[in-house]
C-alpha cells in the first residue's frame, strides 16, 4: 500500500499463523478456555528455581541476580480431564523433515513412560514452524524412538503426520488438543 508521501507501508498478515504468539502461549490460552468453560483443569508446571542472589536497589526494586535450576523440569502442563491425569509437553521445531530427539530430555522421557505407566495421557504438542502445523504424539507412538527401537536421532515429520493427531488452529480455543483426546485416546 502507498501513501501520500510515497512511503510504503507493508500490510500485515492476515493468516493466522503470524499471530505473533508462541506455542507456549496458545496453550496458555486454550488451557484457560478449558478452566473458564469448566471442561479441564490443567495447568503449566513451574520450574524449580533456586534463588542464589538477589540485588536490592531500593526497597521496592528487588532483582535477582543469580538462580539455578533445583532439579530437571519434567514436562511442562498437567492437570485432569474426564477423570483422567494428563501430562505433556510442548516443542517447537524449525525445521522442516523431523524433530530431533536432542530436544526432548532424557528425564522427560521417563517422566512421560512414568505417566504411562500408571495410566495417565501422556503425550507431546509439536508445532512444526516451516508447515505450520500442530500435531498431538501419543506416548506409544514416540516410546520406540525414545527407547532405540527405530534408530534415528529424530522423529520424521512423516510419522507426525502418519501416526499422530492434527491439532488445528483456532479461535477459541486456540489449539483444541482435548478434542484430540476425546477422538483417539479416551476409550
Amino acid at each position: 500500500m502507498n501513501y501520500p508521501n510515497k512511503k510504503k507501508q507493508f500490510e500485515k498478515s492476515t493468516t493466522t499463523s503470524k499471530l505473533g504468539m508462541t506455542l507456549e502461549a496458545d496453550i496458555n490460552l486454550t488451557n484457560l478456555y478449558y478452566l473458564e468453560k469448566n471442561i479441564a483443569v490443567i495447568h503449566k508446571k513451574p520450574t524449580p528455581v533456586q534463588v542464589v542472589k538477589v540485588n536490592y536497589p531500593s526497597r521496592n526494586k528487588a532483582k535477582i541476580t543469580e538462580a539455578y535450576y533445583k532439579t530437571p523440569s519434567t514436562t511442562d502442563y498437567n492437570g485432569i480431564y474426564r477423570s483422567k491425569y494428563i501430562d505433556f509437553d510442548c516443542k517447537e521445531t524449525n525445521q522442516k523433515t523431523s524433530l530431533p530427539l536432542s530436544n526432548i530430555h532424557k528425564h522427560q522421557q521417563q517422566h512421560l513412560k512414568d505417566i504411562h505407566v500408571q495410566g495417565g495421557i501422556a503425550f507431546l504438542i509439536v508445532h512444526f514452524k516451516k508447515h505450520q502445523k500442530y500435531f498431538l504424539m501419543p506416548y506409544l507412538v514416540l516410546k520406540p524412538f525414545f527407547d532405540q527401537e527405530i534408530n534415528r536421532q529424530s522423529i520424521p515429520y512423516e510419522t507426525f503426520v502418519s501416526q499422530g493427531y492434527e491439532i488445528p488452529f483456532g479461535l477459541m480455543p486456540r489449539l483444541d488438543y482435548l478434542k484430540v483426546i476425546d477422538q483417539f485416546l479416551i476409550v
